[in-house]
């Protein structure tokens, strides 16, 4: 019975010593920050960054100006004092942007059908957002400008004016074409007028 209780002795005492080895190993490592970690926050913080990353180069890419086109594939009738519009180019209810250029300036503006049925026209700048010179863009039945976000209904284009609302440009419908004149188009260049932007 003795060689029982001695062997129980050494075996307590031999776990005892493990124990304390591997307890003393962990101080050890925690203080030499070499304790094992798992892997999952280092996972998380690698996909973070690549989404991060990602979403930065996306938008740095992408090209607001391609969900506003200028209107480049037709040829509109247009001599020294107005410009005349096919008003069938805008039965499907889309902003078409143009622009028309005077000496320096490249006036910008935009024509759509809104939802009441009226064309209506507006230059492609406002009073408060001008000069950052990023005009609007259409988002179902608003016009919405690129540079503070407000949407504008359809319908009050060039009804409204003054604030973020874009500057109404005078047009009227004449044998099936919008006309507008150009020196109405020219009362606009205010809106055009910075540097580096014209």
């Amino acid at each position: 019975m003795a060689k029982k209780k001695k062997k129980n002795i050494q075996s307590t005492n031999a776990q005892n010593e493990k124990v304390t080895l591997e307890k003393r190993q962990a101080k050890k490592d925690v203080v030499l920050g070499t304790e094992k970690k798992g892997r999952l926050p280092l996972m998380v913080a690698v996909v973070c960054s690549v989404l991060i990353v990602g979403g930065g180069i996306y938008y740095a890419g992408y090209d607001r100006s391609e969900t506003a086109p200028v209107a480049g594939s037709f040829t509109s009738e247009s001599n020294a004092s107005q410009v005349s519009l096919p008003a069938s180019l805008f039965e499907d209810g889309k902003a078409r942007h143009f622009q028309h250029v005077a000496g320096e300036f490249n006036i910008k503006y935009f024509v759509l059908k809104s939802s009441d049925g009226i064309i209506r026209a507006a230059f492609d700048a406002c009073d408060v957002c001008w000069p950052a010179g990023k005009g609007y863009f259409q988002e179902g039945d608003y016009m919405v400008c690129r540079n503070c976000g407000r949407k504008f209904a359809s319908v009050l284009v060039n009804e409204v004016k003054g604030g973020c609302n874009p500057a109404p440009l005078n047009r009227r419908i004449e044998n099936g074409k919008v006309v507008i004149e150009v020196k109405d188009i020219l009362d606009g260049r205010q809106y055009f007028n910075f540097p580096g932007k014209v």
